[in-house]
């Protein structure tokens, strides 16, 4: 699967040896702990040569603020999310379109509960919601790389209204998976069931329902019905 480079857009100048490399990486995983700590107004780039352990030289050397460090974070986890998937759909498990779905938002919420900084940035809206790329807001970008990735795997047809319902899924999840982590620190189940079933009755009726324009190869797989 191709996927975006994890830090070089932001980056000043791009770490060409191991230990430079190494530098960049416990600058993010530092920039990663702060902003759970202290959020992203609070967030500094001597707070994070501290945390990091390097001189402020260093940040400088390869960051020209504290925004560029944070989107170089935001498209590191976008590249792990994109891995996870990678993996998951590797797996003969998945018969159907939906199952990928399924393991999109599964892992989204693991990256909640588990990836520091994720919480706090999601994929870099609290920040700029053009972060990842300045022509398509940040859930765009995502529902893209879904779309990109569900053509690959299960055939369906990368058509215009296949992007558009999951830009329109994407932007739903986003906003019942952080009201989940509002109303506790580990997700509310309950809601977070809610969003699974609201998405996948919004996708079935839009991309396999009757009234809809099949976005599917022209050998299209077993339709399974919502739970």
């Amino acid at each position: 699967m191709s996927t975006p480079a994890a830090t070089t857009g932001p980056l000043r100048r791009v770490p060409v040896q191991g230990r430079s490399v190494a530098r960049v990486q416990r600058m993010l995983d530092a920039c990663a702990e702060l902003v759970d700590e202290v959020g992203y107004e609070g967030l500094t780039t001597t707070l994070l040569a501290e945390r990091a352990e390097v001189a402020i030289g260093s940040v400088y050397q390869f960051f020209p603020d504290k925004r560029a460090i944070v989107q170089a974070l935001t498209l590191r986890t976008m590249e792990s999310y994109l891995q996870r998937l990678d993996e998951r759909f590797a797996s003969d498990e998945m018969t159907h379109w939906w199952d990928g779905v399924d393991a999109g938002i599964d892992e989204y919420i693991t990256m909640h509960r588990t990836v520091p900084g994720f919480r706090t940035l999601h994929f870099g809206d609290v920040v700029d919601l053009h972060l990842l790329d300045e022509q398509r807001d940040n859930n765009g970008v995502i529902a893209d790389q879904l779309a990109r990735v569900l053509t690959e795997r299960f055939g369906l047809t990368d058509v215009p209204k296949l992007r558009f319902v999951l830009e329109i899924a994407v932007e739903a999840a986003d906003a019942l998976i952080k009201l989940a982590f509002r109303r506790r620190s580990d997700g509310d189940e309950r809601v977070l069931l809610e969003a699974k079933a609201l998405i996948r009755e919004y996708l079935h009726r839009q991309v396999d329902g009757p009234d809809s324009e099949r976005a599917t190869a022209e050998q299209p797989v077993e339709v399974a019905q919502p739970a």
